[in-house]
């Protein structure tokens, strides 16, 4: 087959959505298939260096962050005739796999459609929750996105007029055949708001070749000691770093905290550090998919915290095969690992939850230090390995295409 992505950033880019089309696209390619990613063009080094990959069509657009690391390409009839020119010299599209929420979910159906090519969607965001927590105008924001959804998509199946996230969501899946998602309980909510009928499960997976490399490089056991905690993701608000940055200081444990990723809000993370005077905490910056999985195992913990937001989380679940433990802040996150965590108990605000995730850190801390840590469930590695989530997306590429 020939299977088409369509993200709304470069597969390049830093995201945990951008890993599993890269693991896709490659797990794909070695089973004999044919993979595009389409996405906007990124403007950094990082963009120019994939620039050359015959498997990427990268579209024009404009970056919308200061770093230039994510980019905007608007969809309309531009759009589409750069698109299917671009196509013209790959092999017929026997699949469209729209793994996008805003303006590649757009470009993506709008293909599919244009062609009349089956379409199945990966549901990756929590729209509602992502615009709640970056601005307090999230009402008129989610109004805003739902009109121009109703206005990129026109004619492209039932349309909802409704202006919430659960209304979006389901408008962009309005053609699907299949609509996936990365976790139980994110799928469990999209049957429930009505978005798709039935939601396959099919979590986002971690490389084998590369966890099996990483393992056979790490020590054979963990040897008690000072704990070391690693914090990995896109430094926003969603992600929840300058609360944990405000817990560790809390906490007043003697312990090695690693901050991985970038963002905007990482001088305010930094300042935060600073002000502590806490030489225990640093920060590593962005950093390549095998580095992150060797400091992921090379740790005591793993800490997430976000709330509500993911629809996967991929971290903890990189860490459960890696056969390091996690501190959990997300309810939904901690039922679907089975095992092997912390889990940060619940809060009705901010500060709370802040005492609480120190107070949690203090006994991770307590227990690693005494060789206590919690030992992840083996049955996560068995089914988080790519080649496993790669096999049972065939599966439903398979069901789309026989309608």
């Amino acid at each position: 087959m020939h299977i088409v992505f369509f993200g709304d950033q470069h597969a390049e880019s830093l995201g945990g959505a951008q890993v599993s089309m890269r693991l896709q696209r490659k797990y794909l390619e070695r089973a004999g298939h044919t993979v595009t990613i389409v996405a906007p063009r990124m403007h950094s080094a990082r963009g120019a260096a994939a620039a050359g990959d015959p498997g990427y069509v990268d579209l024009p657009s404009i970056p919308i962050t200061a770093d230039r690391e994510y980019s905007l390409t608007w969809p309309g009839r531009r759009t589409d005739r750069f698109l299917d020119q671009a196509l013209t010299r790959r092999p017929a599209v026997d699949l469209v796999h729209v793994q996008a929420d805003f303006w590649g979910a757009y470009i993506g159906h709008r293909f599919a459609h244009r062609h009349g090519i089956p379409a199945v969607h990966t549901m990756h965001n929590r729209v509602d929750v992502g615009i709640a927590a970056v601005t307090p105008l999230h009402r008129p924001v989610l109004g805003a996105l739902n009109l121009w959804r109703r206005m990129a998509l026109r004619g492209i199946g039932v349309q909802p007029h409704a202006g919430d996230g659960w209304a979006y969501l389901a408008g962009i899946a309005a053609e699907s055949r299949a609509v996936t998602a990365p976790s139980g309980h994110f799928a469990r909510r999209l049957e429930q708001h009505g978005v798709f009928g039935s939601v396959d499960v099919i979590w986002n997976g971690i490389d084998d070749e590369v966890r099996e490399q990483v393992l056979a490089a790490a020590p054979a056991e963990r040897v008690p000691g000072r704990p070391r905690f690693i914090w990995l993701g896109r430094m926003s608000p969603e992600k929840r770093l300058l609360p944990f940055l405000e817990a560790v200081v809390a906490s007043d444990v003697d312990a090695e905290f690693e901050i991985v990723g970038g963002g905007g809000e990482r001088r305010a993370a930094e300042r935060i550090a600073a002000r502590a005077g806490r030489p225990g905490i640093r920060f590593a910056g962005r950093i390549g998919y095998a580095d992150v999985l060797a400091r992921i195992a090379a740790a005591d913990a793993v800490v997430q915290t976000s709330i509500g937001f993911e629809t996967q989380g991929m971290t903890p679940f990189e860490a459960a095969t890696l056969g390091t433990p996690t501190v959990v802040s997300d309810p939904d996150i901690a039922g679907e690992l089975r095992g092997g965590l912390w889990a940060v108990p619940s809060a009705d605000d901010e500060p709370g939850r802040v005492a609480a995730l120190a107070e949690t850190l203090r006994l991770a801390a307590d227990e690693i230090a005494a060789g206590r840590a919690p030992e992840p469930d083996p049955q996560v590695a068995a089914d988080f390995r790519q080649s496993s989530r790669t096999a049972a997306m065939l599966e439903v590429y398979g069901r789309a295409i026989a309608g």
